[in-house]
């Protein structure tokens, strides 16, 4: 199963693709796509057109998307938002089935804490994904922890129906 992992943003939007095989995880590709244009609207066809292209190069079998965490800052709330639903409108019409995932939950999946630091997460990713280096990004990073709770989220899943 591959798994495209998004944690958006309207700038920066991390992705991470991950492949489980025989129980064993394999990052296939990971980085951050930049919305590039002059205002949000150019910024969401910008990050739209490069993950059709993700999509179509890597060919995903599921979609994961971290579920938009609201902060004080509703300006960066409502761009991220924005992301998302350009981020969920791209992966659904490439016929992917996307689940959404909270902060808590990701990092509950990575780590057994729903509290657990950025730097606690990305040393997991990197552990279970036996990566050389850090990902380029936090943004990558956090992208491929939301792949990885998918999967992990999938065995418990199929554990609990065996």
């Amino acid at each position: 199963m591959r798994v495209i992992g998004i944690d958006p943003g309207l700038t920066r939007l991390g992705y991470g693709i991950v492949e489980e095989k025989k129980g064993s995880l394999t990052a296939i590709s990971f980085g951050t796509l930049r919305g590039e244009g002059s205002d949000a609207g150019a910024k969401l066809v910008a990050l739209r057109t490069r993950l059709a292209e993700l999509m179509a190069k890597h060919r995903p079998d599921v979609a994961a998307v971290e579920r938009l965490f609201v902060n004080k800052n509703r300006r960066t709330a409502t761009h991220v938002g924005r992301a998302s639903g350009v981020a969920m409108m791209a992966l659904s019409e490439h016929g992917l089935a996307v689940t959404e995932y909270g902060p808590m939950e990701v990092k509950m999946s990575l780590t057994g804490y729903g509290n657990a630091t950025k730097e606690q997460v990305g040393y997991m990713v990197k552990s279970l994904l036996r990566l050389q280096s850090d990902p380029d990004s936090p943004d990558a990073a956090d992208a491929l922890a939301v792949a990885i709770c998918h999967v992990h989220s999938r065995r418990l899943k199929e554990a609990a129906f065996t």
